[in-house]
């Protein structure tokens, strides 16, 4: 009896791998450690208004631009998400996204509680969209990374802490929680999650006619 590769017979739609979380919970360093692993999935680059920080790359950590520039892909509807954030404009262009998950990549996005729920409203993504929460392991913890990191002043930091409880009540809008308290441990548990997630009947295309094939041939 010959045997079928699944990789000859079917091919599975890619997927959009949301982490979000308080700043400095850990989502970035989480998200580098998980590429690393990874090497089917690659980083959805966002569009920010913000300055550029010490050792972030243009057009590999983020597209640095202006707010005007920002403001007028946002009329022209080329975001397929954005939101305001500490006063400064993040969004992930449409195009290359659609591309990639269409073409079975795996995506994953490093963005905040409003850029998710603007994911996860469209009605033509929102079966591709998986979603995981980052919580820190207490309050102290997630203040001490942020002046560690040593990318924002005092004010910024105290700023940020601010609207951390407000942040942290967007949790439940989630598919999965991960609280980091050892970034190995998360990372192990992301790969999980992603695992199972790429597993998933809906996400495999011409399934039906491969297992038809299967007992055709039994």
């Amino acid at each position: 009896m010959r045997n079928i590769k699944r990789q000859d017979a079917f091919k599975r739609r890619g997927l959009m791998l949301v982490l979000s979380s308080p700043s400095g919970a850990g989502k970035t360093t989480i998200a580098r450690e998980i590429l690393n692993r990874d090497p089917n999935l690659v980083m959805s680059i966002s569009a920010t208004t913000r300055s550029i920080r010490p050792g972030e790359i243009e057009g590999k950590d983020y597209y640095f631009i202006d707010k005007k520039d920002f403001e007028a892909r946002i009329n022209s509807n080329n975001f397929i998400e954005y939101a305001r954030v500490f006063d400064n404009y993040y969004g992930t262009p449409k195009d290359p996204v659609e591309e990639a998950v269409s073409a079975g990549h795996d995506i994953i996005f490093d963005i905040d509680w409003q850029g998710t729920q603007q994911l996860i409203s469209k009605q033509n993504i929102m079966q591709d969209v998986v979603t995981i929460f980052i919580l820190p392991p207490n309050v102290s913890e997630l203040e001490r990374r942020l002046k560690n990191r040593a990318q924002d002043s005092l004010a910024v930091v105290k700023h940020r802490m601010s609207k951390v409880s407000d942040e942290l009540s967007h949790y439940p809008e989630y598919q999965y929680v991960i609280v980091n308290s050892e970034i190995r441990d998360s990372v192990d548990q992301v790969e999980q999650i992603l695992s199972a997630e790429r597993c998933k009947i809906e996400r495999q295309i011409g399934l039906h006619d491969f297992v038809q094939n299967l007992r055709n041939l039994s």
